[in-house]
């Protein structure tokens, strides 16, 4: 089929998905309410299948766009020129809007793209793979780009895409929103399971293993495929876990730590595992010291992953990460740390804003006060201390209220209250 056929066909089939599929509102609309105005080339990023496709659609589904989808194997070797050519026959002259969904398929994309920029056309794409997408747009779109990260649905875009209308006032809302709470624990928030009803088990492991053997393995060209596989299967089964290079180094026997680095850091650019670094104001301590790693979504963990336990405390944990992550990616001054001092007493997460740190958190899974470990309250007061802060929090599964300790307030969060704020 010549380019313009498959191009029309494109167009046509994402079309027939939006009118087809029950549209959720996403949280990052409202962040991003006013971006199409802007002559900056916006780029809309997150792992695959999580709606940056669906949510650009949206921007622009009151608008004349070309549109191109480089997740085609009938444009693997077509040429950028040929596709703007093709797009031109389509839409004539007034093509002044343009679609491209996984752009990093296409080689040299960031030329074609700052090209077209120079030429006056409001461009709009996504892609899946982070780093790849901001060190090229660094590179040849130096302060001319916006990026907008997306996630699998939040609690909160969960509790709309399902039609919760309870009240959360009474209990019997608390109630119902708590029992739904379990189901995002367990099966978490890609689209396609929450609204589409796919069969978790099955979807999230082929969308994993799509994920590690085309975007990764193959991109990347990977000669340890097997150990690499392991390395993976191995990090987005242990929510919260430290880890170091040289831990890992050992422990599959590689020849060296930047291997190592490497495998994580394309982990990382395809949203498999959300790093978190140890705070520090030293940034070489930082870069030294040891990472805790989450997946991008609990369902993901519970069913592509292998789950050894049934402790919910490391997923209540990771859907905490999640959220953070989530929220630092509408404020630009927002920082996601966890803290350790050289008694092990430890914070879960410590977030900062410019140079301060504004608030103080640990996650546990327990239903009242008393379940509450003494290290856990521990790690919050020494921490207050040294990072002078006073705004401290225990994210509970069911627990709330507040207590002074050492002259420190404490608050105490129901999770589904916290996601929900």
């Amino acid at each position: 089929m010549e380019v313009k056929g498959i191009l029309k066909d494109q167009k046509s089939e994402i079309k027939d998905i939006i009118n087809r599929k029950n549209i959720v509102k996403r949280d990052a609309q409202t962040h991003f309410k006013n971006i199409f105005q802007s002559k900056l080339v916006k780029i809309t990023t997150g792992i695959r299948r999580s709606g940056k496709s669906i949510f650009t659609y949206i921007i622009l589904k009151n608008e004349s766009f070309g549109y191109v989808n480089f997740d085609d194997d009938r444009l693997i070797d077509v040429k950028s020129d040929d596709i703007f050519s093709a797009l031109l026959e389509i839409h004539g002259n007034k093509l002044k809007v343009l679609f491209f969904d996984e752009i990093q398929n296409l080689d040299n994309w960031e030329l074609f793209i700052n090209r077209l920029n120079r030429l006056g056309y409001n461009i709009f794409i996504t892609g899946s793979n982070s780093k790849l997408l901001s060190k090229e747009l660094a590179t040849h779109l130096t302060g001319r780009h916006i990026s907008m990260e997306i996630f699998p649905f939040s609690f909160a875009e969960y509790l709309k895409a399902i039609k919760f209308d309870e009240d959360l006032e009474t209990a019997r809302g608390t109630s119902l929103a708590k029992h739904e709470l379990e189901n995002y624990l367990l099966n978490g928030g890609f689209p396609e399971i929450v609204v589409e009803k796919e069969n978790p088990k099955i979807y999230l492991r082929e969308l994993y293993r799509k994920i590690v053997e085309r975007d990764i393995i193959l991109r990347y060209n990977i000669a340890y495929k097997k150990t690499f596989k392991e390395i993976s299967l191995s990090m987005l089964s242990n929510p919260g876990r430290l880890i170091s290079y040289n831990k890992i180094k050992r422990q599959f026997k590689l020849g060296s730590d930047h291997t190592v680095k490497n495998y994580l850091s394309y982990l990382e650019e395809s949203y498999l595992i959300l790093p978190l670094n140890k705070f520090s104001y030293k940034p070489r301590e930082i870069e030294s010291s040891e990472k805790k790693i989450y997946a991008i979504d609990t369902g993901m963990a519970n069913h592509a992953g292998i789950k050894s336990t049934k402790d919910n405390g490391p997923l209540l944990e990771n859907i905490i990460a999640i959220e953070l992550f989530r929220r630092k990616s509408f404020n630009q001054n927002m920082e996601i740390y966890y803290w350790k001092d050289y008694q092990q007493r430890e914070v879960d997460f410590v977030v900062k804003e410019g140079l301060k740190v504004k608030q103080l958190m640990q996650a546990t899974y327990i239903s009242n006060r008393e379940q509450i470990k003494p290290r856990e309250i521990r790690g919050l007061l020494e921490a207050s201390k040294e990072l002078k802060c006073n705004n401290l929090i225990i994210i509970t599964w069911d627990c709330e209220g507040e207590e002074r300790i050492d002259g420190k307030k404490i608050k105490f969060i129901p999770l589904w209250k916290w996601l929900l704020s």
